[in-house]
């Protein structure tokens, strides 16, 4: 015949200082007490069936699950497992003694070396988060072992507890939360559906919510790779993600060593670069959510990601709510970004046509990663492509195999529309440019440079290549002058524009289209860019300078050139010829950048006065 149980005592002489951080200082959210106990629920149903495979517990046909049940008008709310459950031994040594750390040891640690505490868990503390919403708990339970007598369990909050004998008939533990009177939305169905999808709905056996199963069940992250197909993929997405649109593409991370990771990554479609609000990788531990706060996790190029990562082994801290900063940490995340790394090379070789079209979207977030990692660089480098005047994308490999009379010099354009005169004449010599349209473009190109010493960047209006110039064309002397065309006009506008600070030169282009260039040197523009970005803004007087040192390259095979130079010794076509001179600058500065309001205003006088002398000669 059993033997009744009942007994008084007090959990521990510390408990009085446990229950206050518990309550206040221990988790950052009420909710997070559901997690606690449907995890112990898991736990113990893991421990049953692994005595049953080792032949320690009868084996049972049971369909093994977990059952919510509550009352809002009489304020309690109940989870039930059939897992293990517990004798009154056990329930003294795990819940009484705290687990395996006396409440003393655990002050000590928590108090002294919060960062190096190991998971709540292990310090049995996740089933006393409840009195963080109850006034008074209860554990109804009842050993697996033969000849178990039922036990029940009782505390309000304080160190003092009842243990007496119980009334359960089956296996297992279900514990009562008798809810304090501002915290009743916990027995409330709506809000209960919510937080199991938000941190139970991976876990692998059902929950049933009254009489609905309220969980998922099945993390695709578990299955391999190639048990998965797109579509399940896509609905996943949309699962974790809802009304977001269709990802470019996702890595799948399945690895037992050296540790243990699982998870899926998608990059999403962007609103703009580096959208921040589309980033949030959810992160799990044995298919319970723990938080979404995992910047340490991830470096801050793979911020715009999006998905979930399950990681047993991870590091955290006492309450589970974030990550801990550690050398694991580091190797994790070290793992993660190759593992991207590989999906796109992988891609790149396998889909070159699907992953240029996802190029645009992510190869802000690639250039980033590469100037921020050099291992990542070193991973991408032979993958990172350039949109080509010629219509395709290339690789910087490419460009200088096509271009070999650059000798490794790379031209390009960073405002494809300001710039297209440029482009034009580039492309007419058989010369390729490449597109940059990013505000990151300035400082990958130079990171690129540091990398590869022997090549250079050249922006189109950076300088005249030499491919450009026609060297047949010789700036003859004039015998009244004893000076070359060139210098003549040279001199012209010199004369006429009277800006002391303004290189002139005079070349013959091999094109008859264009009377005037503006170049700029390309590290001063550099060094400009980057300042601006890092302001956040342009600075007037930082432009000014910038612009003042900019180059007038005159093209003496142009026909207004060619006539200008003859009509520059005629006394009676001075002023025309001045109004010329600066008409032709103005142009060559407008497809550059907008002219200030002195400029423009200066622009339109000209240009009526140009109009007023053609009309005259109709």
């Amino acid at each position: 015949m059993s033997q009744a149980i009942e007994e008084k005592g007090t959990i521990s002489v510390q408990m009085e200082n446990i229950f206050p951080i518990v309550k206040k200082a221990l988790y950052n959210d009420k909710e997070i007490f559901l997690r606690e106990l449907v995890s112990n629920s898991v736990d113990a149903i893991n421990k049953f069936r692994k005595l049953m495979v080792l032949g320690e517990a009868d084996k049972v046909e049971d369909t093994f699950g977990i059952q919510i049940d509550y009352n809002q008008e009489e304020k309690w709310l109940s989870i039930k497992d059939n897992g293990l459950g517990m004798t009154a031994d056990e329930i003294k040594r795990y819940i009484n003694e705290l687990a395996f750390s006396s409440a003393h040891d655990f002050m000590k640690n928590y108090e002294k070396d919060q960062e190096n505490s190991q998971i709540i868990g292990h310090f049995g503390l996740g089933f006393y988060s409840s009195f963080m919403v109850a006034n008074r708990v209860e554990i109804h339970t009842l050993s697996y072992k033969k000849d178990a007598q039922p036990v029940t369990w009782t505390c309000d909050g304080s160190p003092n507890y009842e243990l007496s004998s119980g009334e359960r008939t089956e296996r297992g533990t279900e514990i009562r939360l008798y809810l304090m009177d501002d915290e009743l939305e916990f027995a409330e169905q709506a809000r209960l559906q919510h937080l199991i999808r938000k941190y139970c709905d991976f876990l692998p056996y059902a929950i049933q919510l009254k009489e609905e199963q309220a969980n998922k069940q099945e993390p695709l992250w578990n299955k391999s790779p190639a048990e998965v197909t797109e579509q399940e993929y896509l609905d996943f997405y949309q699962y974790l993600f809802p009304f977001s649109q269709e990802p470019h593409l996702w890595v799948h991370l399945h690895v037992e060593v050296p540790f243990e990771l699982r998870g899926i990554l998608y990059f999403p479609r962007m609103a703009h670069e580096m959208d921040p609000a589309k980033g949030q990788i959810k992160l799990y531990c044995n298919n319970v959510f723990v938080s979404d706060q995992t910047e340490d996790l991830l470096p801050r190029f793979l911020g715009t990601l999006q998905g979930a990562i399950d990681c047993p082994s991870i590091p955290l801290n006492v309450s589970r709510s974030m990550l801990q900063n550690d050398a694991s940490v580091q190797r994790i995340s070290s793992f993660i970004v190759k593992k991207v790394a590989d999906r796109l090379k992988d891609m790149y070789t396998k889909e070159r046509e699907k992953f240029e079209t996802v190029w645009e979207d992510v190869h802000t977030f690639i250039k980033f990663g590469v100037m921020e990692d050099d291992k990542f660089y070193d991973r991408v480098k032979s993958i990172l492509l350039f949109k080509s005047s010629k219509g395709d994308y290339i690789t910087l490999e490419q460009y200088l195999e096509r271009n070999p009379k650059l000798e490794k010099k790379v031209y390009y354009t960073s405002d494809a529309s300001g710039q297209h005169q440029y482009v034009e004449m580039f492309k007419k010599q058989d010369i390729e440019v490449l597109y940059l349209t990013t505000l990151i473009d300035t400082h990958f190109i130079q990171y690129l440079e540091f990398k590869n010493q022997e090549i250079k960047f050249a922006r189109v209006d950076s300088d005249i290549s030499e491919s450009l110039i026609d060297d047949e064309k010789a700036s003859l002397v004039d015998p009244k002058t004893n000076k070359t065309s060139d210098e003549t006009i040279q001199e012209l506008f010199s004369h006429e524009l009277s800006q002391e600070k303004l290189e002139i030169k005079v070349q013959a282009l091999k094109t008859e289209e264009v009377p005037a260039l503006i170049v700029l040197p390309e590290q001063s523009r550099r060094m400009y860019e980057m300042t601006k970005m890092m302001q956040g803004g342009g600075n007037a007087e930082m432009a000014e300078q910038m612009l003042s040192e900019h180059t007038l390259i005159l093209n003496s095979n142009h026909v207004l050139i060619k006539t200008l130079k003859d009509l520059s010794g005629s006394s009676s076509q001075k002023e025309n010829v001045k109004l010329i001179c600066e008409h032709v600058y103005e142009l060559a500065m407008m497809s550059h950048r907008p002219l200030s309001s002195e400029q423009m205003e200066r622009f339109i006088g000209n240009s009526n006065r140009i109009l007023q002398v053609m009309a005259s000669k109709l």
